[in-house]
This record gives C-alpha cells, sequence and structure tokens, in this order.
C-alpha cells in the first residue's frame, strides 16, 4: 500500500511517474519529518510543540517567497514553486500533529474525522494537485479515501496506540458496545470488543467504497495506482475479521498472497 513510516503516502509505488518523484520525496520528508516531531523519542509536549512550530514557520517563509535555510524546506519550497501547491494541505498537517501531541481521546466519530480531514486527507489533495486532476468531485472522493485508510491504520493498531496513551475508538462507540478503556489496556478479547471492532470495520469500509469511483474515473498510472491503494485498505479490513477483531495478538499485515489478490481486484475494478 504504501511506505510504513508515514501511512497510506505512496513514494515507493512503481507507478508514480519519475518526474513526480522528487516533488512526493520532498513532501514525504517534510510530513515524515514533522509526524517524527509529534510521535517519536522520549520528548515532553512543550519541546514537541516547539519543534512543530518550526515546521510552521518554514510554511510561513516558503509562503512569502523566501527560501528557508534548512535543505528539507528549501526542496519542498522548490516543489511548491514548481507545481504551483497551495500550502494548506501542509498546514492542516501540521495542525493534526500538534492535536496528536495534546490529544488522546475523541468523544465522537465526527471529531475522528475532523482529525482525518487533517491528518490524512492533505495526502491525497497533494497528490490530485501534482497530477492536475484536483476537481471538487475528485478531491470530495480522495478525501474519503484517505479518511478511511486513516480509521483502517487506527483499527490496526489499536494495541500499539494504547501503550502511547491513546485510543482513537470514538468514546461514544466504547460505551454503546460496554467496552472499557480498561478492557483495551488489558488486551480483552471479548464479544463486546468484536462487536465494536465489526462494526468500525464496516463503517471505515463504506467510507472506502464511497470515494472508489475516482481509481475508475482517473487515468493512467494514477488511477492503477489509487486502485491498489483502495484494494490494500480493503483487504486489511479482511484480515481484521479474519483474525476474529484480535488486532492486540494478530496485527494484521498484508502478504504476497494478499498483493496477488489486490492485484486482480484491481484489474476487475
Amino acid at each position: 500500500m504504501a511506505v510504513d513510516h508515514y501511512e497510506n503516502f505512496p513514494v515507493a509505488s512503481i507507478l508514480l511517474p519519475r518526474r513526480l518523484v522528487p516533488a512526493v520525496e520532498a513532501i514525504y520528508a517534510f510530513a515524515r519529518g514533522a509526524d517524527d516531531v509529534a510521535d517519536e523519542g522520549d520528548a515532553g509536549a512543550d519541546e514537541r510543540l516547539r519543534g512543530l512550530a518550526e515546521y510552521e514557520a518554514a510554511l510561513d517563509d516558503i509562503g512569502a517567497g523566501r527560501t528557508p535555510v534548512r535543505p528539507m524546506f528549501a526542496r519542498l519550497a522548490a516543489v511548491v514553486a514548481q507545481h504551483g501547491l497551495s500550502l494548506q494541505p501542509l498546514r492542516n498537517l501540521l495542525s493534526a500533529f500538534r492535536q496528536d501531541v495534546v490529544t488522546t481521546r475523541y468523544a465522537d466519530y465526527s471529531m475522528l474525522l475532523d482529525y482525518c480531514r487533517r491528518s490524512a486527507d492533505p495526502v491525497g489533495r497533494l497528490m490530485l494537485a501534482l497530477y492536475q486532476v484536483d476537481g471538487d468531485a475528485n478531491l470530495r472522493d480522495a478525501d474519503a479515501i484517505c479518511s478511511a485508510l486513516q480509521l483502517i491504520n487506527f483499527w490496526q493498531d489499536v494495541g500499539i496506540d494504547i501503550a502511547k496513551g491513546r485510543i482513537y475508538l470514538p468514546q461514544d462507540d466504547l460505551v454503546r458496545f460496554g467496552v472499557g478503556e480498561a478492557d483495551i489496556a488489558a488486551h480483552a478479547d471479548t464479544p463486546a470488543w468484536r462487536a465494536l471492532m465489526a462494526f468500525e470495520v464496516e463503517r471505515a469500509r463504506a467510507l472506502m467504497l464511497s470515494g472508489a469511483p475516482l481509481a475508475t474515473r482517473l487515468p493512467g498510472r494514477i488511477g492503477w495506482e489509487l486502485r491498489l491503494v483502495i484494494q490494500g485498505g480493503l483487504r486489511i479490513l479482511e484480515r481484521i475479521e479474519a483474525a476474529g477483531y484480535d488486532v492486540y495478538r494478530r496485527r494484521p499485515k498484508l502478504g504476497k498472497r494478499d498483493y496477488l489478490v489486490m492485484g486482480w481486484r484491481a484489474l476487475r475494478m
């Protein structure tokens, strides 16, 4: 589907046109670096926020036509100028990363989707802009696909996230299905947990399928890239189901057979 550090970012895809590789790599480096500041190491919240403020300042420089000193930001400035990219998606990413520093719970699905709008949707929007196919209908469907991919990643990583003190499952859903935070911390594979995860999996699947027509509208490489991304996300959901929703002990991952299935399904879309 994508590289393993910054989810759902197709940097290494063989389908990516060579002319766009420098641009995608520059955007990825910015996103990955900021994500590391927000989420890696032992720094405290204040230090993380100061680090993210440096990324925001670099965007301010780019927006003002100044070339940042750091090579990573200078490369990004060149890409923004060459392709006429909006800085807002990058600012949205930083907003989500700042939120990760200070927010560990989401009251309901709408709040979680708002986070996805800033943590995942900018990736799709930037890719469409690079391909110059960022019309309103395409942006709408890309947002659905990217938000679904973000949700799928959350459902994969419940056990990993609770170890970091985070729960992305909406709090009102936990109450509705009778799953407590202590159950998640204990990796309790209960009927209530399985019912909750079945609900969340189906919701992510419906969101993904709502955006899937984009892949058949877009021509050439980007269309095939997107078909594989969509099928990869759907396959992960099937893996979660096949594991009986026990993502604690059997985190779903894609293997060689899965990629064959994804390729066949992409051909049939």
